[in-house]
């Protein structure tokens, strides 16, 4: 069964920013795809655990701070940001 996945606001709004200052935008277009994708399939398979019940999964050119609500069947992004291997 497949998990809704809603972005709120503060992460919406981040990702818009990421994406008008990018030089590489159709990456981060096809990683912001890949996100909701990953989320929506099996969220409590994806990235790693974080404090207070969040999690981290990292596509790049990005990567996103989730909350999984199970019982709902929704998955928040609370968080994202431009990840850059070192």
């Amino acid at each position: 069964m497949k998990y809704t996945v809603l972005w709120v606001r503060r992460a919406e709004a981040k990702l818009a920013q990421i994406w008008s200052e990018a030089a590489d935008r159709t990456a981060v277009t096809h990683a912001a795809n890949s996100l909701d994708t990953e989320l929506g399939n099996d969220p409590e398979k994806c990235g790693e655990s974080r404090a207070n019940g969040e999690r981290i999964l990292i596509v790049s050119p990005l990567a996103v701070t989730f909350r999984d609500e199970t019982d709902d069947r929704i998955v928040r992004v609370v968080d994202v940001w431009r990840f850059r291997r070192q």
